[in-house]
């Protein structure tokens, strides 16, 4: 636990949440800042700024609480799908350095789009340019 995380008061009971789960590993409260009815976040109990850091079983604790309780977010808010996304680091829009999954509801309709839809500078990468890449990740493993 770190002492100056909101996510980890809240784990601990010191700040109030609306809380949808807890096993022994995770821990899912509804956001405070919804982007949809529903918006749920799913963090580990164990403080770790980024996803890099956590533990094998941690990590996949983490990931088995999301798909568990995206079908019943899905029923409990009657969504036709859920964007799953984890923001990792600063760079990415992480606000709170504690890892988070965030379960956001989404319905026909809404007029968000898909991920892909937001406004990035795409690079123009060949087929070798690719190539290179899945290579540079393959080694530093």
């Amino acid at each position: 636990m770190s002492q100056d995380c909101i996510f980890c008061k809240i784990i601990d009971g010191e700040l109030p949440s609306r809380s949808v789960y807890e096993d022994e590993d995770v821990f899912a409260f509804l956001d405070v800042n919804p982007l949809a009815e529903g918006h749920t976040l799913v963090v580990p109990k164990a403080h770790d700024p980024r996803v890099g850091g956590l533990p094998d079983d941690v990590a996949a604790a983490v990931f088995t609480a999301m798909s568990e309780l995206t079908p019943a977010i899905e029923r409990a808010v009657d969504a036709d799908g859920m964007t799953v996304a984890v923001n990792d680091g600063e760079a990415a829009g992480q606000e709170v350095p504690h890892v988070h999954g965030h379960l956001v509801p989404r319905f026909e309709g809404d007029g968000v789009g898909p991920i892909h839809s937001l406004q990035w500078a795409r690079p123009d990468l060949d087929d070798a340019a690719l190539d290179d890449v899945a290579e540079s990740i393959r080694e530093a493993r």
